[in-house]
């Protein structure tokens, strides 16, 4: 029977990265869009708010 040797450092980093990479996953699913995302999002319903507004007519206004 061989024994595995592997170098302990290694061993935590790895380790160490596969906790990050699982904690970051679950910040992105449950924050959900990025900034970009977002700023989107907002500047089409700005513009869909000015659009519609656009074709009110005057009597609607009041």
């Amino acid at each position: 029977m061989t024994a595995r040797i592997i170098n302990l450092t290694r061993a935590r980093k790895s380790r160490a990265r596969v906790q990050e990479r699982l904690k970051a996953d679950a910040n992105a699913a449950k924050f959900g869009r990025t900034k970009a995302e977002r700023e989107a999002a907002t500047h089409a319903a700005e513009t869909a708010a000015r659009h519609l507004d656009q074709h009110q007519l005057e009597k609607d206004r009041e």
